[in-house]
């Protein structure tokens, strides 16, 4: 008798949502392989544009076996995933704050944004569709923890606020006042070259 092949192929995946992948995950555990696949790559990015190439892997991965771990108690009601991944790989970062703020202020002391291309990857590619230069990491490096962590959310990340909301597991209004006051600061720190970068999202 032929065994069927136990792994879900990609055409299984067509047209699935997140939650659906994520249920039948929790008695078929290799259907979790799918979200790893779709969202690896960003979730790799952002944990890079905050922490440095070095460590974005090993977070990225983190994150995905949290993931795993805390499937049964995904919402089913939310098709998709992605505001909680981030909301864990953001989780995360937090324990690293003190190499993060280190990331950002040796690419604060870069004189170039050559300087710092190759070592963030160009710190993934983008961050609000622009290039992390040394003052806008500067100007990072300052802000307080939530405020970074809802402003890159919108910026980096390209969340909603709701779903940074869902993300952070707070209240919306708190996510406009958070980003708002994150995009004030840098304003001040960077002035009128900042406004594309601060504004974005």
């Amino acid at each position: 008798m032929h065994d069927p092949d136990p792994y879900p192929s990609d055409t299984d995946a067509e047209g699935a949502t997140d939650a659906s992948i994520i249920e039948k995950s929790r008695h078929e555990p290799e259907w979790f392989s799918m979200i790893f696949d779709r969202y690896f790559t960003s979730i790799r990015r952002y944990a890079a544009a905050r922490l440095g190439p070095s460590a974005a892997d090993d977070v990225a991965a983190e994150t995905f076996l949290a993931a795993f771990d805390q499937r049964d108690r995904y919402d089913l009601t939310c098709p998709e995933a992605r505001a909680w991944l981030y909301g864990i790989v953001t989780n995360l970062i937090g324990r690293h704050r003190r190499s993060e703020i280190r990331f950002y202020r040796a690419l604060g002391r870069s004189v170039t944004r050559d300087d710092v291309g190759d070592h963030a990857g160009r710190v993934a590619d983008q961050v609000a569709a622009e290039q992390l230069s040394p003052a806008l990491a500067r100007g990072l490096a300052g802000l307080s923890k939530g405020d970074r962590d809802a402003l890159l959310l919108v910026a980096c990340a390209q969340l909603s606020y709701a779903e940074v909301a869902r993300a952070l597991a707070i209240p919306i209004g708190t996510v406009g006042s958070r980003v708002n006051r994150a995009r004030r600061k840098l304003r001040k720190t960077l002035g009128p070259t900042a406004q594309e970068v601060v504004d974005h999202g």
